[in-house]
């Protein structure tokens, strides 16, 4: 299987290569066009802020690449927001595969939530052999709101998206990298979607 995580500088990119790693894959960091369309598997890493992180993709032409893949994408952390239509963080537009939007918690929560935190009301086969109520590592000050395409969800002053799905574009708004067994059971099944 050829895995590729999508290589534009938002880092964190280690620790999931090493989850893969464990699982028995190797997974190639890459920002080359015709590598990503021919990979199997394609992970969208993200640790940063997103208008920054929008601007190295639009340098690299791979803001128009990802939302014509086909093959199944995960989208992790800032990968997830910016597969969303905006982000407040620096108001950026961002991919537009999931139709919401991405606000900042507001004062009422400590920013950014930092630790583990449950998942709940799952409806996907990512979450294979999860149960409700599964904890998940997050470290994160926005949040993606509810929508159709909404897979799972997570409370933290109010109730939001922690997961998402459209099509073959998965979404996940924890690091499943760090979340130990059950986080790497959720890679698994990414990888045998």
């Amino acid at each position: 299987m050829k895995l590729i995580i999508i290589d534009y500088g938002a880092g964190n990119i280690k620790s999931i290569q090493f989850a893969f790693n464990r699982l028995g894959y190797e997974a190639i960091l890459s920002n080359d066009p015709e590598e990503i369309l021919a990979a199997d598997k394609i992970i969208f890493p993200g640790v940063g802020e997103a208008s920054s992180a929008m601007a190295m993709l639009k340098e690299t032409g791979l803001d128009t690449l990802i939302p014509k893949l086909k093959q199944p994408v995960l989208g992790i952390c800032l990968g997830m927001q910016l597969l969303c239509e905006f982000t407040e963080e620096g108001n950026t537009r961002g991919l537009g595969i999931f139709k919401t939007v991405v606000k900042r918690f507001d004062n009422a929560a400590k920013v950014p939530q930092m630790g583990w935190n449950v998942i709940k009301d799952l409806k996907s086969k990512l979450f294979k052999g999860i149960k409700e109520k599964e904890y998940m590592y997050l470290v994160h000050s926005y949040y993606a709101e509810h929508c159709p395409e909404t897979i799972a969800t997570t409370d933290y002053g109010l109730n939001y998206a922690s997961a998402l799905q459209h099509k073959n574009f998965y979404g996940v708004q924890f690091h499943p990298e760090k979340s130990s067994l059950a986080g790497e059971q959720i890679l698994k099944n990414f990888l045998e979607l």
